[in-house]
Formats: C-alpha cells, sequence, structure tokens
C-alpha cells in the first residue's frame, strides 16, 4: 500500500532537524511506523526481531549500531534502551539520531531519567478526515484565525456515510476497506485491549472481563464528562460496583496505552462568577474504537440518532486534535456551573483562541450560534484576547459567515 502523507511528517522532519532523537507516540495502528521509515535510514523491530534480545544481553549499544536516523520501533518493550539512547546522543552531539515508537508511554521510572534537550516528543493520532482524502479541504482551520471568511460548495448529508466513516476511523490500514471490514477490525482492536494489552503494562494482569466493560462504558459516555464514579457503577453492572480505585487504575493503564485521549477542560477568565467545571471529556483515541466496543453497525448507529451525535462530535475532535497538534496549538472543552457548554476551544501558545461548537445537522445551527455568542460575551477581555473565530463545523451543508460573524463548516471541507 503507498503511503498516505501526514501532517506529522513535516513536524518529524523539524524535529529531527532540532533535536538528538524524536519519540512517537501514538495508539497502536495509528501509523508511527510507517511514518517513520519514511525518514529512517535503518530499523530495528524491538517486538519481534529475535536478536534484539540477544544484543540486549551482551551490550545494548549494539542495537543503536546503523545508520542514522535509526528507527526504534516498539522501543518500550526494552525501556531500558532509554537511557542508551540518551547517553549515545551526548556523545555523537549530531542531530537526528534516533526515532523511537511506541504504542504505550515510558514507566515512570524511565522518565526519571530526562531527555530534556535530547528527546523531542511528538503526539501521533489517527488520520483526519483530510488526511485519508475524505475532506475537501476547502476550509482551512488556519484561515478561519487570520479572520478569512470560510467558503465552499454544498455539501450533501448521507447518515450512512458519516456513520461508515465513523466506523472506518482514521485507521491507515483501512484505507479502501468496507464498513464491515472496519467493524471487524475496531472490535478486534478493542478485544486486545481488554484480553492483553491493558494486562501488558500493568503490574499486574487485568481482569478482561472488567477491562471489556469499562471500555464499553467509556463508549456509552463518549464527548461527556462523566466521572470515575459514574464509571465504575456503569462498569460493575448489576452485580456490584466496580471500585473507584481500581476504576481509576484502568484508565491509566488505558491512557498509557494511548487508547483514551480525553479533551481537558479550559481554565479561562470570565467576568462572571459562575465556577469553571474542570473535569475533561471522555474520548478514545479514535470514535471507531466506541463502535467496537458496543458492537455497533451502521444500521444501529443511525437508528439513534442521539448517541449519533455524541460519536459525530468525538469525530470532529479527533480532527481538531489533529489540526491544532500541526498547527502549533492546544484543544479544550469549556462548561461551567451553569451549563454553559462549548464543545472545543482552541488556543496558541500567545493567547490566541478560538471557539467551537459542533452540531451534525444544520438544523441546529442557530442554537449552536447562541451557546457562541453567549459564551464570548462571556470573557473578560481586559485579562485576555477576544475569540479570533467562533465556529459551528456541521456533518452538511456549505461553509459560510453568518451576518452575526459566527462561521459555519461542514466537516468534509475542512483542513490545517
Amino acid at each position: 500500500m503507498k503511503y498516505q502523507k501526514r501532517f506529522m511528517d513535516k513536524m518529524l522532519e523539524k524535529r529531527l532537524n532540532s533535536s538528538g532523537a524524536v519519540l512517537i507516540e501514538g495508539t497502536k495502528g495509528c501509523g508511527k511506523t510507517e511514518m517513520a521509515k519514511q525518514v529512517a535510514n535503518s530499523v530495528a523491530h524491538f517486538d519481534t526481531d529475535k536478536q534484539i534480545e540477544i544484543k540486549m544481553g551482551i551490550d545494548p549499544k549494539l542495537v543503536l549500531a546503523g545508520d542514522s536516523p535509526r528507527l526504534l520501533d516498539e522501543w518500550q518493550t526494552y525501556p531500558e534502551i532509554w537511557n542508551y539512547v540518551r547517553r549515545e546522543v551526548d556523545e555523537r552531539k549530531r542531530k537526528g539520531q534516533f526515532i523511537l515508537t511506541g504504542s504505550a508511554t515510558p514507566d515512570d521510572d524511565t522518565k526519571r531519567h530526562s531527555g530534556a534537550g535530547r528527546f523531542s516528543v511528538i503526539r501521533m493520532r489517527p488520520m483526519s478526515l483530510f488526511e485519508k482524502g475524505w475532506s475537501t479541504g476547502e476550509v482551512s482551520l488556519a484561515s478561519l484565525f487570520k479572520n478569512e471568511a470560510p467558503l465552499s460548495e454544498d455539501v450533501k448529508f448521507d447518515l450512512g456515510e458519516v456513520a461508515e466513516k465513523i466506523t472506518l476511523g482514521g485507521w491507515p490500514g483501512l484505507i479502501g476497506e468496507s464498513a464491515a471490514e472496519g467493524f471487524r477490525f475496531v472490535s478486534d482492536y478493542v478485544s486486545m485491549i481488554a484480553e492483553a494489552d491493558l494486562s501488558r503494562v500493568s503490574d499486574k494482569r487485568r481482569d478482561p472481563y472488567k477491562v471489556k466493560r469499562l471500555l464499553q462504558s467509556i463508549a456509552r459516555n463518549i464527548s461527556t464528562e462523566a466521572s470515575i464514579a459514574v464509571l465504575a457503577k456503569d462498569t460493575g453492572g448489576s452485580d456490584a460496583d466496580l471500585d473507584t480505585d481500581t476504576v481509576a487504575e484502568y484508565l491509566g493503564a488505558l491512557e498509557k496505552l494511548i487508547a483514551v485521549d480525553n479533551l481537558p477542560a479550559w481554565n479561562t477568565h470570565i467576568r462572571s462568577s459562575d465556577m469553571l467545571r474542570k473535569a475533561p471529556k471522555r474520548h478514545f483515541a479514535d470514535p471507531s474504537m466506541a463502535v467496537g466496543a458496543l458492537g455497533l453497525s451502521t444500521d444501529k448507529l443511525i437508528a439513534d440518532l442521539n448517541y449519533f451525535g455524541l460519536l459525530f462530535e468525538s469525530l470532529v475532535i479527533r480532527d481538531l486534535k489533529v489540526y491544532a497538534e500541526a498547527l502549533g496549538a492546544s484543544l479544550y472543552h469549556y462548561r461551567d456551573s451553569r451549563g454553559l457548554e462549548i464543545d472545543a476551544v482552541l488556543e496558541y501558545a500567545d493567547g490566541t483562541w478560538g471557539a467551537f461548537e459542533v452540531k451534525l445537522g444544520i438544523g441546529a445551527v442557530d442554537e449552536a450560534v447562541k451557546s457562541l455568542l453567549t459564551f464570548a460575551d462571556k470573557i473578560d477581555t481586559d485579562k485576555m484576547k477576544p475569540p479570533t473565530t467562533l465556529t459551528v463545523i456541521t456533518g452538511n451543508g456549505f461553509a459560510h459567515r453568518r451576518p452575526d460573524g459566527v462561521n459555519v463548516v461542514p466537516i468534509s471541507t475542512l483542513t490545517v
């Protein structure tokens, strides 16, 4: 299969030119290894090459021998290699020596030996709609922050097509495959997490049945701020509530696998006395994982439009995270004690920011616009910048700017 270019390609190139080693983190199957192979001149597969174990036992530096950049794939299989890479970078005093890819974050013990000044870290996610060729790219997210009015052709709305895109997700391995093949893939993906992967990154074996129930609970509560207590009760089922400490441990392991990718709350300056909520919104690394966890066919998705809307929101959040990462920005959500909620807030390091609401159909745009304008009016502009853009992201319609200044943009027209 021909390599499909990613936004992270340019970032990887820049990081190799500025750091001795680059660590690419991301959930399994998101395309880390293939991206790294495009620039690597030698490769060591830590999870499949039997020679690695022998070399690690003799002298770990043997594994580092090879043309640079040298790719150390699934390096966390032997986490002790981290320090050897760090020392090798120090000794060579050259940029772009190593690329480390892994589908699990390093242990705390590994992190104690800082890679500061030597390692650059990239967070990679599954592919966006644009990267998979499912967005026309008529509207640039960056252009919205330059106050340019969006414009696009009318987007045909087909629930079945949207359901298929959610099911296939952003997995590079599913490019060109059917929704049925996508369903088989994500079902097996979630089962593997429950039956093997979570125990692999934990200190003890985890109960696959309970892990699967937790994954189903996260799926049912996707795009919400469900608390650990809610997840514990839901995971325990009719038998008994699962202990909240246990659920917290399981969630920690899922984060280590980068299987969940929650959206943090935005803490900002507002003029009112409303309290800001700090709970993250629950999301998987890809919304298709919710389909696999709950065993949902495209017909079942279409039959429950309320849940369909939550999955659509999660798909948009995934894409916004990909685009924000490429732009050097961060993504958050907002909610206050009065119940005002904004689905996404994108903020640059210099304090420039914009707010986004997500609606599956154009019939709900007016409601979303009201929320955005109310939110913008709450911001204390004496302490921070006013929003650069207010935008409603939809599943259909055409990209345009309303008379009130709020943009409306179908997700299938958006790119960086």
